[in-house]
């Protein structure tokens, strides 16, 4: 599937040196589906001159001329949403319908940056003595190494890619070693449209080695990561070494209060509808459901009969409501969490198993969970899966405690009639950002990000941008 492409340097593509390549499985059959190059540290160090070179004059190139680039990407690649789709449900298992929705967000993003790119507003100030102005100006940062996560793999990405071009920065990314995919489709995008050679560079192969090469390198001046806690602590230290500029957006736990006020129909099938979006391995997924003890029945009801409802299978079957997971190790944390939830005492409601149709694939059943204590490892630990567990609450100072109460602060959900109390609830926890009465988050004009362990930086709209540019301070006495 991976044929015309490979690693991305000086706009060509190319094989890895040594000739060394690895498997990308598709989840839901456990096929190979292509191979993808295993790059050495020849490959890295071209990959970085190229970086290096194209900075002295993107970094100068004028906003105008970024956004027409940007734009020009964008509109490309909206000639290849179909073919980009159908491969991203062979990697990752999403379902059709889904990975259309995702990389049309991703194109969202060039869209959304080509306009930023004019608009890197400095200000100016009067000095404190006739003849003195006092100049504040955003330059690019310079050449950044980016990382992301297999999970949305063009949304993520895109985030990082549209924001380093529309600021002046050179990028060279490794995208998920399952799913490379739609990263190809950016670069061969812009190699169509005419981006300047070693603007884009793409590495793929062992994520640990190419990370700390990268990273150490002199050449890079920031480095932007999308993926767990733990690696986010380990390249946090790395980027220490050379005091690099770095962002973080990690793992989340995002908790939802769901208040007496509020319908528990309607909510429960919101929901259940969230949850189970892309299996639930999506990091602002609602995770630890919080509903007043008034309504909680009949919420329960209300995600149990939309969960039943899902058509588990291969993404690529277009009737397919939810897929695979992405891994044996994947489903394995699943199955662990489950058991338990209801050792410490959980009820299941529904799912709880691997379905017993797929002999292949890495399939689980969207599972709903009552009564959860929250002392229960799913409580604590990120699930990254199909499990919803619902758990009563009494009044308001106990949930905000409660949903509080975790290392992880990316995403959180309100579910209230009174817009009082929703924004009282809004403003208390503690997480980046806040859902009330809905739960489609992402957009390219919002600033994603979190809080705590979830991480720190903002990708996406205004403030998108600012995480890839200095300030510089210039004093200018006339005449």
């Amino acid at each position: 599937m991976y044929e015309p492409y490979g690693l991305f340097i000086n706009n060509e593509w190319r094989q890895a040196s040594t000739g060394k390549t690895q498997d990308v499985i598709d989840p839901a059959t456990e096929d190979r589906v292509g191979t993808i190059p295993m790059a050495t540290r020849d490959d890295l160090e071209m990959a970085i001159s190229a970086t290096k070179m194209a900075q002295k004059t993107w970094g100068v190139t004028s906003g105008w001329q970024r956004s027409q680039y940007l734009r020009a990407i964008s509109n490309e690649l909206r000639q290849t949403t179909e073919t980009a789709a159908h491969m991203m449900a062979r990697e990752c298992g999403k379902p059709l319908a889904e990975a259309k929705g995702e990389f049309n967000a991703a194109i969202d993003q060039f869209d959304w940056y080509a306009d930023e790119a004019r608009r890197i507003f400095g200000h100016s100030l009067g000095g404190r003595e006739q003849g003195i102005r006092l100049d504040v100006i955003y330059q690019p940062v310079g050449p950044v190494a980016a990382f992301s996560a297999w999970n949305f793999p063009a949304l993520l990405p895109a985030r990082k890619i549209a924001a380093a071009l529309a600021a002046g920065c050179t990028i060279i990314i490794k995208p998920s070693s399952e799913t490379p995919s739609s990263v190809f489709l950016f670069a061969e995008a812009a190699k169509k449209i005419g981006l300047p050679d070693g603007v884009l560079g793409i590495v793929t192969g062992n994520s640990a080695d190419i990370s700390k090469y990268l990273i150490a390198s002199p050449v890079i001046r920031k480095v932007s990561l999308t993926g767990s806690v733990p690696i986010g602590k380990l390249i946090m230290k790395q980027a220490a070494e050379g005091l690099k500029r770095i962002s973080l957006e990690l793992g989340g736990h995002a908790p939802v209060l769901v208040f007496g006020d509020a319908d528990p129909v309607a909510a429960g099938k919101a929901c259940a509808t969230a949850k189970f979006r892309n299996n639930g391995q999506v990091c602002i997924s609602p995770s630890r459901f919080y509903v007043h003890a008034s309504i909680k029945d009949k919420f329960a009801v209300a995600m149990v009969e939309t969960a039943q409802a899902l058509k588990i299978g291969g993404g690529v079957d277009p009737t397919v409501t939810c897929g695979p997971l992405i891994n044996a190790r994947g489903r394995e944390r699943i199955e662990n969490l489950v058991a338990d939830a209801l050792k410490e005492g959980a009820k299941l409601l529904t799912g709880g198993n691997r379905p017993k149709e797929f002999n292949r694939g890495y399939f689980y059943e969207p599972t709903v969970l009552d009564e959860v204590p929250d002392h229960a490892r799913v409580m604590i630990d990120e699930p990254f899966g199909p499990i919803a567990p619902i758990s009563a609450f009494h009044d308001f100072d106990e949930v905000i405690e409660r949903a509080n109460g975790t290392t992880f602060g990316l995403a959180g959900y309100v579910f209230s009639s009174s817009l009082q109390n929703a924004n009282r609830a809004a403003n208390a926890l503690e997480v980046g950002m806040v859902g009330v009465n809905d739960m489609l988050l992402a957009a390219a004009e919002i600033p994603f990000g979190g809080t705590k362990e979830s991480g720190f930086g903002r990708e996406g709209g205004q403030l998108g941008i600012f995480d890839y540019v200095e300030a510089k301070y210039i004093k200018l006495r006339h005449g």
